[in-house]
């Protein structure tokens, strides 16, 4: 998305094995289709790295690489929320850069990002047996 990524970046990311999802996949084919597309490709254990450039500037100017056309908050909320069920190892959300969050919106955003993805962990973890139990 956007100018800073060529055909043969995309490439390159396809030939080491990773899938993509662009914006016009999710503008095209709704949150909903691309959160069950990565739950088919995702195998456990995972790993979930979120860059918050993903997020349009209007809700993330904190960054040093925004790009008009991202997720709005609610979809990115939506998303971390779709991905329920996913068995998580970690993650990580990076380039919210507070020099350019001048009202502490992006990190408002990342905080919540942070949080829902740990209401996923404790969720599952609550969900989880451990030996000798079941749900």
């Amino acid at each position: 998305r956007g100018p800073l990524f060529s055909e043969h970046d995309y490439g390159e990311v396809r030939r080491m094995g990773y899938s993509i999802v662009t914006m016009q996949d999710i503008r095209e084919n709704g949150l909903d289709a691309v959160i069950r597309r990565v739950k088919t490709l995702v195998r456990p254990p995972a790993y979930l790295s979120f860059d918050i450039d993903a997020c349009d500037p209007s809700v993330a100017p904190g960054t040093g690489t925004p790009e008009v056309g991202g997720l709005l908050s609610h979809e990115a909320l939506e998303l971390i929320r779709g991905f329920a069920g996913i068995e998580f190892i970690g993650f990580d959300l990076v380039e919210v850069s507070p020099p350019y969050d001048h009202a502490g919106i992006t990190a408002m955003l990342a905080a919540n990002l942070l949080y829902e993805f740990l209401s996923l962990t404790a969720l599952r973890k609550r969900q989880t047996p451990t030996s000798g139990e079941t749900l």
